[in-house]
């Protein structure tokens, strides 16, 4: 007697279709990973300007100047000659310079007019702290107390900062963040003058410099009486986030 199989066990039957289906499948998945594009994520800087209001003064460093001793003085000879002094020596007579009856006063008086009169005015450095009166800010001109001036003084100084701040594109590049110290003088005529810097690259310090040399002209502050160059420094933080 012939077995007979059920078409229904049949494994092969569709063999044919499952090998179609399983081919596209593979086709579309190797197409989709040669069509696969990758792109660079920009990274995202965000600057953070942190200015400290600090009012300490710094004291420069000082370096002693050694000089050398000064060369001992010659020895006296072992011999002593005593020479004769066998010239003239004519008297210098020395008139007096006395007025007398036969002078007249008015041949004595020197006119004030024949004297030059040559005046020198030094220059006074105060610190901003102990100023008797501080350089006045554009805008601040109405204020009449000088605790008032210094405040709005410090606070026009931070927006000036803020207003002209810019991170050097370099920097950010370089990752390099950091303190700048800054100290400079607002002189008699209310310019800022003699910056100096010290921070830790040069590209930081170069863009701290620029927003201090940017500052506007001031009037310049009074010590007795007299405009004078008032000291004052700030430091600037450069940081990234």
């Amino acid at each position: 007697m012939e077995l007979k199989k059920n078409p229904q066990a049949d494994l092969s039957r569709n063999s044919g279709l499952y090998f179609v289906i399983g081919l596209t499948i593979v086709l579309f998945t190797t197409w989709r990973l040669l069509e696969h594009k990758t792109y660079e994520s920009d990274k995202e800087y965000v600057n953070v300007l942190n200015v400290t209001d600090t009012m300490d003064e710094e004291v420069p460093i000082t370096q002693t100047i050694r000089t050398t001793p000064p060369p001992p003085p010659p020895a006296a000879p072992d011999v002593i000659e005593v020479v004769e002094d066998m010239e003239e020596v004519e008297e210098t007579i020395i008139e007096s310079t006395e007025s007398s009856q036969d002078k007249f006063v008015e041949d004595v008086i020197v006119s004030v007019d024949d004297v030059a009169v040559g005046e020198e005015e030094e220059e006074i450095s105060v610190p901003f702290a102990v100023i008797e009166k501080v350089p006045v800010f554009p805008g601040c001109e109405t204020l009449e107390t000088e605790a008032e001036r210094k405040a709005c003084f410090n606070q026009k100084i931070q927006e000036h900062i803020q207003k002209n701040f810019n991170y050097p594109a370099t920097a950010l590049e370089m990752g390099i963040s950091g303190r700048v110290f800054l100290q400079f003088e607002i002189g008699a005529d209310g310019m800022v003058k003699n910056i100096r810097k010290r921070g830790p690259d040069r590209l930081l310090e170069e863009e701290a410099v620029r927003i201090i040399a940017s500052l506007p002209q001031m009037k310049p502050g009074m010590q007795r009486g007299r405009p004078a160059k008032v000291g004052y420094s700030i430091p600037i933080n450069f940081m990234m986030q």
